[in-house]
């Protein structure tokens, strides 16, 4: 079966996230944090939760990158371990 996250990237939903991603956390001070729910709704509109995975994977390719940090309880963590709400901010 196919991960989910193969399935984002292949529709161009992925790529469409870390973009919206990286737009959010452009249009804010440089050290504000985003939700990866952010760019969910940015993309989804009412139907929003079902971007939420492919959401939270768009922003670990954003880490693989060096372009953001996740974050939780302000400090940077590993997003292969990350469990529970995360937030989003650009990487120094």
């Amino acid at each position: 079966m196919a991960h989910a996250g193969a399935d984002s990237r292949q529709s161009g939903v992925g790529r469409q996230l870390e973009a919206k991603i990286l737009e959010l956390l452009a249009s804010r001070a440089a050290t504000s944090t985003i939700c990866p729910s952010d760019a969910a709704r940015a993309l989804g509109g009412e139907d929003w939760r079902r971007l939420m995975e492919p959401a939270r994977e768009a922003a670990r390719r954003l880490v693989d990158a060096g372009e953001v940090h996740i974050t939780q309880a302000g400090s940077v963590v590993d997003p292969a371990t990350a469990r529970g709400p995360i937030r989003i901010r650009r990487a120094p």
